[in-house]
């Protein structure tokens, strides 16, 4: 099971989190997304590492590019002024890697933080790259794409309120016992089959081409059994049921997840937000060059009205009048 979790979380940092930086933010999180595999390498590297020093120190590296990447939440809350859905499950992505961080840290150096056994610790930190970062991430940028749509937007904002309710809900069942973490369970399961059914209905129908429909009808279809398994898993751990093992949960809900609904998302979403830029672009191209001939064809009328001048050639200077003279007396 080791490996294969190494290989998730792998994943996790050096490539979907820097990518779905750039779909947070362009703007004010490109150089962050652009240096982020410099700073998520030590992270990787210390998954590889026997437990001691010299990983607790790449762990704690990792851990604080994360808690920097954090402080982005309250900043983009304050500039937007307001506590939508969108914002509210953008924030708990930018939030999640420092929870996985400090599990790592912790896995890392041998510590049972807060009592919890070192293997829930290291999945914890594959779970809130994923479920923390990119379900959150995904769920809010489903709401800012469908959320203002007649009959499909009270889902999408429940949608991006849900998954970071579900998974807060989650972290607490850690705390609580395992029918708070099962109820966490049923909120996070509600809120990505809801994202799941706006992306095959929505978002899927308006994709610019068949690899990107391909990439959003596999995200959501892997989401109905990836999180189907996690109520599973849930309930046998509330209820006693026979449920799958951790190992056999990390071989499909988490291989799924990582690969099925988080990869093929974030590919999926990069593609449409490059489309609607170039879209964007070609607008913008549209609308100069109509102003460039609108103010050509105002030029041509102007010198149509005076055959004697060509176009470009500067209106001659009014005749000076008796009155327009300066004396100067002595």
């Amino acid at each position: 099971m080791t490996a294969l979790v190494n290989v998730i979380v792998t994943l996790g940092m050096l490539y979907v989190v820097p990518a779905g930086l750039r779909l947070i933010d362009p703007v004010h999180l490109l150089r962050t997304a652009r240096l982020w595999p410099l700073a998520a390498a030590p992270g990787a590297l210390c998954l590889w590492l026997p437990r001691g020093l010299p990983a607790t120190a790449l762990a704690a590296l990792y851990a604080a590019a994360c808690l920097a990447l954090a402080a982005w939440a309250p900043i983009r809350l304050l500039r937007a002024r307001s506590l939508t859905p969108p914002e509210i499950a953008v924030a708990t992505a930018l939030v999640s890697p420092s929870i996985a961080a400090t599990a790592l840290v912790c896995e890392r150096a041998g510590h049972r933080l807060f009592g919890f056994d070192l293997d829930i610790l290291a999945l914890t930190v594959p779970h809130f790259h994923f479920a923390g970062f990119t379900a959150a991430l995904v769920a809010g940028l489903v709401c800012r794409a469908v959320g203002g749509r007649a009959g499909t937007g009270g889902l999408a904002c429940w949608a991006a309120c849900s998954v970071p309710a579900g998974t807060l809900l989650v972290l607490l069942g850690y705390f609580v016992d395992d029918w708070a973490e099962l109820l966490g369970a049923v909120v996070l399961t509600g809120g990505m089959w809801a994202v799941a059914l706006l992306t095959w209905r929505e978002i899927r129908p308006a994709g610019p081409d068949r690899t990107t429909r391909t990439l959003l009808a596999t995200s959501a279809a892997v989401l109905v059994a990836t999180m189907l398994l996690a109520l599973w898993w849930a309930a046998g751990e509330a209820t006693g049921i026979p449920h799958p093992t951790l190992t056999w949960m990390a071989a499909t809900h988490g291989l799924g997840n990582a690969l099925g609904f988080a990869l093929c998302s974030v590919l999926a979403w990069r593609r449409l937000t490059a489309g609607a830029r170039t879209v964007e672009a070609d607008t913008a191209e549209a609308d100069t060059a109509d102003t460039r001939t609108a103010e050509a064809r105002t030029a041509e009328a102007r010198t149509a009205d005076r055959p004697d001048r060509r176009p470009g050639d500067r209106p001659a200077p009014a005749p000076r009048t008796p009155s327009d003279r300066v004396e100067i007396s002595s």
